[in-house]
């Protein structure tokens, strides 16, 4: 692996603390008396950071963590957690912000999401940093890559919530829409020239 990628990018294990802290933030400013379109850009944000997320975990982290002694006892229940978090999630694309149950149902899919980021939080992630840390930079370096080509497509999506989530305020929505806007020309270069990056990171 490259002295320079190990670094310039976060070890798998503080990348996923960061999507933990980016989903929890971001629930804390789900207020229900907000109005439907903004707290629908907050819950929209979740589900798509949560799905990314699961996903990374699921083709990078959680095989590394397999094929060591021990690793599937050490995940647990990971899996079967993100499969209740995607069922939750599915119920909830399919609601609209002002059912009755909309909140109720956000909530139990949030302390879903509490439990899986206090277990990994405490068990896991410690435990691939006592057995694994050799392997942690290049984990992160895949997951880097992987999530910029699971972003690409789902841009106008992302941007589209992060304007809904700004509360009505015209200037904070030109904001994050002009941030988002430049964000995706930015992952679209970044998409078209990530196999050349990549290969001349890992030569050094």
């Amino acid at each position: 692996m490259s002295t320079l990628s190990s670094r310039l990018l976060p070890s798998v294990t503080n990348m996923i603390r960061l999507d933990h802290t980016h989903v929890l933030s971001t629930f804390h400013q789900y207020k229900g008396a907000a109005p439907a379109r903004v707290r629908k850009g907050l819950a929209s944000t979740i589900f798509t950071a949560l799905e990314i997320h699961a996903q990374l975990e699921e083709e990078i982290f959680y095989p590394a963590m397999g094929d060591i002694e021990g690793g599937d006892a050490i995940l647990g229940d990971s899996v079967s957690e993100h499969a209740e978090m995607r069922r939750l999630i599915d119920l909830l694309r399919r609601m609209e912000p002002e059912a009755i149950d909309y909140d109720a149902t956000l909530m139990s899919l949030m302390r879903n999401v509490l439990h899986h980021v206090a277990d990994e939080e405490t068990q896991v992630l410690p435990q691939a940093e006592r057995l694994i840390p050799d392997q942690l930079g290049e984990l992160g370096l895949r997951m880097t890559k992987r999530r910029m080509e699971l972003v690409a497509p789902r841009s106008g999506e992302i941007a589209l919530n992060m304007a809904r989530a700004a509360s009505g305020n015209k200037i904070a929505i030109t904001l994050v829409v002009a941030a988002a806007a430049a964000g995706c020309v930015l992952v679209g270069s970044r998409h078209r020239t990530r196999a050349f990056s990549t290969r001349r990171l890992l030569r050094r």
